[in-house]
């Protein structure tokens, strides 16, 4: 099988190197972790897997940041004959009928004088075989299957296959932001985001106490494992903070403004983390307008809450386009149980609110306490 990297192509060679060991490691873990066994390699541009299950190992190293695709693929000696052999083999085995139009795209890479073929040959030659044997019409501008042909001086590679792999930077490259999670659809969303761009997550659930319940608090652990899953080497336990205390103190002291000091003190608390896991941010998934609390003066609000910087991923994403990824990162069917902790909004929330307002309404003392308690979070070993 072979791995093409992600969004560091352009890159200095030290750094893409680096980072392609990165990959390499990531997916050798994610392998191991699914019961594949497999030898990992990193020879020159391409991470090469070597297996006697190709497309199960594809399968799995196309869902980790800084993969951007997974072949499984035919090694054979860098020659005509065998490279004629394996197009053959591949178009034979299918499945590949005469409706689907193919295409065949073939690189010679090396020196001048290490093979006898060129590209042009390649394309012409498996061309006709998959031609041949499969009596399908050839479409160049956008095919149902494209073969693929890799000659370099010690190997060719020929596939037929590819799994497009998320792309991004591998995870571990761009340090640790504590991600508020609550388990619903989109903060899953957002932390699987910063893991694409090489952030190490670190999943901050703020447990709400009688609020709450222990079905909220399952779903939130249960999406923060699924997308875990795609970082096999990272620390992603999530840290747990015990926030029955500073929600009674908010309810029982606000209305309108309720759910804006909910929402400070949950950054306050991921701030408190963050500092405790020298994390660079803090990161929600919230999206512009998508709730009261979410208007542009309301973030506003909630953002003076903290001095760390606030990423939001999903800030101008639709809803159906965050269900949609939910749906393909795998948290959705989870996300959506109903766990009924719905108590906590007003009937009226404010939708314009200034700092002053809320801070006007707010229990003394409720950010640090927050932070206080995001620095002694509960660390959640599954």
């Amino acid at each position: 099988m072979l791995i093409g990297h992600g969004d560091f192509g352009t890159k200095s060679s030290g750094v893409r190197a680096k980072m392609a060991e990165r990959v390499a490691r990531d997916v050798e873990a994610a392998l191991e972790a699914a019961g594949i066994e497999a030898s990992v390699e990193r020879p020159w541009s391409r991470v090469v897997v070597r297996t006697d299950r190709p497309r199960d190992a594809a399968r799995v190293a196309a869902t980790l940041p800084g993969v951007a695709f997974a072949r499984p693929a035919v090694a054979v000696d860098p020659e005509l004959d065998a490279i004629r052999t394996a197009v053959r083999r591949l178009a034979e085995a299918g499945p590949h009928d005469a409706s689907e139009t193919y295409a065949v795209d073939s690189d010679r890479i090396g020196s001048a004088d290490a093979h006898d073929f060129s590209s042009r040959d390649l394309d012409v030659e498996a061309g006709r075989i998959v031609g041949e044997v499969t009596g399908a019409s050839v479409d160049l501008d956008d095919p149902d299957r494209t073969y693929r042909i890799e000659a370099r001086e010690r190997e060719a590679f020929v596939s037929s296959i590819r799994f497009a792999g998320p792309r991004g930077l591998p995870v571990g490259t761009q340090g640790r932001v504590a991600v508020l999670v609550s388990g619903g659809l989109d903060s899953p969303v957002a932390m699987w985001r910063l893991l694409r761009r090489g952030c190490v997550t670190v999943p901050v659930y703020v447990d709400l106490g009688e609020y709450g319940g222990a079905d909220h608090r399952a779903r939130a652990l249960e999406v923060v494992r699924t997308v875990a899953e795609r970082a096999p080497r990272a620390d992603l336990r999530p840290r747990v903070v015990d926030g029955g205390e500073l929600v009674e103190r908010i309810v029982e002291g606000t209305e309108h403004t309720r759910m804006l000091s909910l929402r400070r003190a949950m950054l306050a608390a991921a701030e408190g983390v963050a500092e405790a896991v020298d994390a660079h941010s803090v990161a929600t998934g919230e999206a512009l307008g998508q709730k009261s609390s979410q208007t542009g003066w309301n973030l506003a609000t909630t953002d003076a809450a903290v001095s760390l910087p606030v990423h939001r991923p999903l800030l101008t994403a639709d809803k159906l386009d965050i269900v949609a990824a939910a749906r393909d990162l795998g948290t959705y069917t989870d996300a959506t149980l109903p766990v009924g902790c719905d108590r906590i909004a007003p009937s009226h929330p404010e939708t314009n609110a200034t700092v002053e307002e809320v801070l006007a309404a707010e229990p003394d003392g409720l950010l640090a306490a927050a932070r206080e308690a995001g620095r002694s979070a509960e660390i959640h070993s599954p």
